[in-house]
C-alpha cells in the first residue's frame, strides 16, 4: 500500500429488463485480460459521477439511462485491476439505472461474443438473471461480486 498515488474512480450502472434480467459486459481489455462486469467504467477529470455514468453508457451501449438511486460504494481497499504500475486505489460507486431503450442493445447468450484482437478492446453485452449471476465464476471484479450479493438480497426482498 505504501505505492499508492491516487485513487480511481469508477462508476457502474445496474440496468434491467423486462424479464428481470441484469446487463453484464464481457470485456477484452488491451493488455489481454478478459472479464465480465456491470457497464460503467472510468471517471473523467471534471465530471461528476452521475454524467460519468451517462456518458458511460452512451459510449457503451449506445442507448441514455436514467439514474434511478444509489445502490453501493465501496467500502474496503480494492488496488486497481487494471493499473500495471499498480499505484492506485479503486473507489467504484453503482447505481440502478432504468432506459426506456434497454432492448435496442446489442447482447448475445454466449459469453465473449466477440472475435479478440491482441491489443484491441472489444466488449459484447448479455442479460443474465441475477440469481444466475455465480459471483465465483461469471462476474470478474472483486467489487462486482460484493454488489452481486447485494443484488441478490434485494431481489429476494422484493419478492416475497
Amino acid at each position: 500500500m505504501e505505492n499508492l498515488k491516487r485513487f480511481n474512480v469508477r462508476v457502474y450502472g445496474i440496468l434491467t429488463n423486462d424479464r428481470n434480467e441484469i446487463l453484464v459486459a464481457d470485456e477484452a481489455f488491451q493488455n489481454g485480460i478478459m472479464a465480465t462486469k456491470f457497464p460503467g467504467g472510468g471517471l473523467e477529470l471534471g465530471e461528476g459521477t452521475l454524467d460519468g455514468l451517462k456518458r458511460e453508457f452512451i459510449e457503451e451501449t449506445g442507448i441514455e439511462v436514467e439514474v434511478k438511486e444509489h445502490f453501493y460504494t465501496t467500502d474496503f481497499f480494492v488496488p486497481s485491476f487494471f493499473d500495471l504500475a499498480a499505484d492506485s486505489q479503486i473507489i467504484s460507486i453503482y447505481y440502478l439505472v432504468e432506459s426506456k431503450d434497454w432492448s435496442s442493445i446489442k447482447t448475445s447468450k454466449k459469453k465473449f461474443d466477440f472475435e479478440y484482437v491482441k491489443g484491441k478492446e472489444a466488449e459484447s453485452f448479455r442479460w443474465v438473471s441475477v440469481f444466475k449471476l455465480d459471483e465465483e465464476n461469471e462476474i470478474s471484479l472483486p467489487i462486482d461480486k460484493v454488489v452481486v450479493e447485494k443484488l441478490k438480497e434485494r431481489f429476494l426482498s422484493i419478492s416475497y
